[in-house]
């Protein structure tokens, strides 16, 4: 399908600029705001020098890492630019990669998680708890799948096509459902972070641990790309499409 969403404009790097708008306008810098530990999903509608006061880091400093930095990135893979994708595409998108990669990684982090915590909870008695977080995140993400797949997803495939019958008040439920959803994976997800130091490979007790805490490394960069994209970009443009056709 051929976008008819036209690339958003420039977005100048200020500090009163908001997280989630110069993702949305240059995916590229996700990579730096996860170099920074700035998040930029859920707390996308921050602006710079806020997500620097909350982490301490110095405002100057933080925007010359970027714009320098974004330039070497440049030569790297091309990240997704949401921004130009049509409301369909960009649901299906999602779907076919944040979702389908999921779907498959979730089982086996799991396994992996409950395999360790097995064998090691002597060694490390946060194991058992990791699991517990591991399996409870899983089977939310699962469901929370399903909810947008089947019901948020399609209304957003309806407005896009320009059939009624999908207005702004019918959307915003379902929208803001999927939000209060992605905080909190995003606090699972943190909640693993700090059990697993960091998921720091380096102190693995076995080669199962080590594969697990760079799965869940992998897994956390994912979900911030995942929600950037709906948080930041679907939501808000198919709610004001539904507005508009209201």
């Amino acid at each position: 399908m051929t976008s008819t969403f036209a690339p958003t404009a420039p977005v100048a790097l200020t500090p009163e600029t908001t997280i989630g708008s110069l993702v949305a306008a240059r995916p590229i810098y996700a990579r730096l705001f996860e170099k920074l530990g700035i998040d930029y999903c859920c707390g996308g509608k921050l602006s710079i020098a806020a997500a620097c006061e909350r982490l301490k880091l110095d405002v100057g400093t933080t925007l010359a890492f970027l714009e320098s930095t974004a330039a070497l990135l440049q030569a790297g893979p091309a990240e997704v630019d949401a921004a130009a994708m049509s409301l369909t595409e960009l649901a299906d998108h999602i779907e076919a990669t944040h979702h389908a990669y999921l779907k498959e990684e979730l089982p086996r982090l799991v396994e992996m998680a409950g395999r360790v915590a097995h064998k090691h909870a002597e060694r490390d008695p946060r194991l058992p708890e990791i699991f517990a977080a591991t399996r409870d995140l899983a089977e939310e993400m699962i469901c929370h799948m399903q909810k947008e797949e089947f019901i948020l997803f399609p209304l957003v495939r309806q407005i896009d096509a320009g059939r009624g019958g999908a207005g702004a008040a019918l959307l915003s439920g379902p929208i803001h459902q999927m939000e209060d959803e992605h905080q909190a994976a995003g606090d699972a997800t943190a909640r693993l972070r700090l059990l697993t130091d960091g998921f720091a490979t380096a102190t693995a007790i076995c080669n199962t641990h080590r594969a697990l805490l760079d799965g869940l490394a992998r897994f956390e960069a994912d979900l911030h790309r995942h929600v950037h994209k709906e948080n930041n970009v679907l939501f808000p443009r198919a709610l004001a499409r539904a507005a508009g056709s209201s």
